[in-house]
């Protein structure tokens, strides 16, 4: 079994990437660039930025819920798990 250290690191490696990707999505175009936009590119997309903005404001709210929702009722089967040995080595 791997130790706390190594998934952290391997954590945080997997979060700097996500993060410089990111970065590198939203960067602007270079000059040289800029002219040759395709029908693939995100300013022809369907999708304008207040809508995406909207749609992953959405998105986040439900992962946030659902975070809160799971931490809750693990905290209560842990506290349960904890209560029960207690009592078992009570008696």
């Amino acid at each position: 079994m791997r130790g706390w250290r190594s998934k952290l690191v391997f954590i945080l490696v997997v979060y700097f990437i996500g993060f410089a990707t990111a970065i590198y999505t939203l960067a602007p175009v270079p000059e040289k660039q800029k002219g040759k936009l395709s029908k693939n590119s995100f300013k022809y997309s369907a999708l304008k930025s207040d809508e995406f903005a909207q749609s992953f404001n959405t998105g986040m709210h439900k992962c946030l819920d659902f975070g809160k929702d799971f931490a809750c009722r693990m905290g209560k089967i842990i506290k349960q798990k904890f209560d029960d040995r207690q009592s078992r080595a009570k008696s």
